[in-house]
């Protein structure tokens, strides 16, 4: 019998309460149990979804919960290792938000750490567990767009007048490349399996201590990336794999459902030869599915600490090189 994974939450993050939790009670075998949160009225919303809901007032007395498996952290970047190291000393199993950690040194920490208390320790990076993703790598890897020569992606949005954001804030961790760049870099490392050779430029438009705009060119080994990430412009996502023979374009990539319907499109000779649709897929679920799985079933995950590793070490390269 499939063992079921009870989840704690620490802390009532907006994106938790939209995303998560909500996911929580759709997955299969994932059962939503605690919430770490001092503020009744945030956790109000929490019950409402999920009714028998244990509320504690501390992150602390969730980890030491005994009904709890494992926890998912949504709190500010900044905070992401101190709490990730509490929960391993706990004994839970982790999920934390992107980015993990704020450079990529950190992470071999986490790793060390993962392994030593045979623990499940992963980043929520959720869009390598939907469809689309696996689809597009799978169509890159069949050779229909012949060698690959750019990969080109955007991901913008404008929060500019909340200025109270965490990702409008130093101190929290704040930042474009932080916040979605994890989307730009990690995909294009997905789909092709490869890491860049070279950050060939990186220009970034700062305010207050954070980046608001970052356009990034770098060189992998077969192809040419280039990436732009802003929180100061309208909402926007693309992301293309262009080869010699066509190109892969992903109209909706990041947060499908919300921005607008996953498709995947293959062009050859100037027109859209194919399109594939991927209208009722929910990545958050199927990221829960996928840790329950490699958790009680051994099934591998797909994105784990190394991957992440990858593309924080891709942003502390764009960091160096924009800052000389």
């Amino acid at each position: 019998m499939t063992k079921t994974v009870r989840w704690g939450i620490l802390g009532a993050a907006h994106f938790a309460k939209q995303h998560m939790a909500p996911a929580m009670q759709l997955a299969r075998n994932t059962e939503l149990v605690a919430l770490g949160t001092s503020d009744g009225a945030k956790a109000a919303p929490f019950k409402a979804l999920a009714p028998g809901l244990k509320v504690h007032s501390s992150y602390d007395a969730v980890l030491n919960d005994p009904d709890i498996d494992a926890v998912y952290i949504p709190l500010p970047n900044h905070l992401h290792v101190a709490w990730v190291k509490k929960a391993i000393a706990a004994g839970k199993h982790v999920l934390c938000e992107k980015p993990i950690a704020m450079q990529a040194s950190d992470i071999d920490e986490l790793i060390a750490l993962r392994d030593s208390a045979g623990l499940m320790l992963v980043e929520a990076y959720m869009i390598v567990h939907h469809p689309q993703w696996q689809y597009a790598k799978a169509l890159f890897e069949s050779g229909v767009i012949g060698d690959l020569v750019q990969v080109d992606g955007v991901f913008s949005y404008n929060n500019a007048e909340d200025v109270a954001n965490i990702r409008n804030r130093p101190d929290t961790g704040g930042g474009s490349l932080p916040d979605i760049g994890v989307y730009t870099f990690g995909s294009a490392r997905y789909v092709t399996g490869q890491e860049p050779e070279a950050i060939l430029d990186a220009t970034i438009t700062w305010e207050n201590g954070v980046d608001v705009w970052a356009g990034v060119t770098a060189q992998f080994p077969g192809f040419r990336f280039m990436g732009v990430t802003s929180m100061r412009m309208d909402a926007r996502q693309e992301m293309n794999f262009h080869g010699t023979s066509g190109f892969i374009r992903l109209t909706a990539p990041f947060n499908p459902q919300v921005f607008g319907q996953a498709e995947v499109e293959l062009h050859q000779g100037g027109e859209a030869k194919h399109v594939k649709r991927f209208p009722n897929e929910n990545h958050y679920t199927r990221q829960l599915e996928a840790f329950q799985a490699s958790l009680n079933e051994g099934e591998d995950y797909p994105c784990p600490l190394e991957f992440s590793q990858g593309t924080q070490r891709m942003i502390d390269q764009v960091f160096r090189k924009a800052r000389g």
